[in-house]
């Protein structure tokens, strides 16, 4: 047999016996190459998404996709239904925030509220700061959802955006934040 040269990729050589070697390469890469997470792990998954307020599919998906368990949900305003003058988010949000364990609840806030009021009004919220507004360009956009993220030295992609409104959805990749769920998609899990 041949040493293998500069490029070889120590797969099966070519000499006699070749497919023998090839399945028993391949069988090795499989097993190598897990197709199913252990058991374990989906279970301290699945109390983590409890923790958040979410589902196991909707958490799996995000920390799959940004390869970080997530450490704060940021909601915008309107996601929590401070609509208008009067900061206090409706008791089905509250109940709904209540029960988030080892995460920090942030929220970005329109006019005409301030993230003072609001955060008086709502003492189970962590942080909050001023919404970015819908006239603004990316980068003041950028500045204003990573600001608030920053304040609380959060890596961006640990951060949950939850939002109501089209241009919230942006906030997520101003921020490289680790996804986007709309209010909706948060918040049905306690109306069911």
């Amino acid at each position: 047999m041949s040493g293998a040269g500069i490029g070889h990729n120590q797969g099966p050589s070519m000499e006699p016996g070749h497919r023998w070697r090839t399945h028993q390469w391949r069988s090795a890469q499989r097993q190598l190459m897990r197709k199913t997470i252990p058991l374990m792990i989906v279970k301290m998954r699945m109390k983590r998404a409890a923790e958040l307020g979410m589902d196991y599919k909707t958490y799996a998906s995000i920390r799959q996709t940004s390869g970080q368990d997530i450490l704060a949900l940021m909601f915008s305003s309107n996601a929590l239904r401070i609509i208008g003058q009067g900061a206090k988010m409706p008791n089905a949000q509250t109940r709904a925030l209540e029960t988030v364990r080892a995460a920090q609840k942030l929220t970005l806030v329109h006019a005409p509220n301030t993230p003072e009021g609001v955060i008086a009004a709502n003492p189970v919220l962590d942080a909050a700061d001023v919404a970015p507004k819908f006239n603004e360009n990316w980068s003041a956009m950028r500045d204003r959802v990573s600001g608030l993220i920053q304040a609380q030295k959060l890596p961006g992609n640990t951060v949950l955006v939850i939002g109501d409104a089209p241009m919230e959805s942006e906030w997520s990749t101003a921020a490289r934040a680790g996804g986007y769920l709309t209010a909706a998609e948060y918040f049905h899990r306690g109306a069911g």
